[in-house]
């Protein structure tokens, strides 16, 4: 039998602003999404800094 599909969860403007405004600036690293039920419920944002070898950010 399979898994029931939660139902379609409606684009909220407020989940898509706080995803864009984590990618914008965005160099490296990450956004990661958490999704429960179909809904989105946490957004986190991990930014790394790289430095070329004479110091100076890449």
């Amino acid at each position: 039998m399979p898994a029931a599909q939660p139902e379609q969860a409606v684009d909220d403007p407020r989940v898509l602003a706080v995803i864009t405004e984590a990618l914008r600036s965005l160099q490296f690293g990450a956004v990661e999404i958490t999704v429960h039920n179909g809904q989105v419920v946490q957004v986190e944002r991990k930014e790394k800094f790289r430095f070329s070898p004479n110091g100076r950010p890449s």
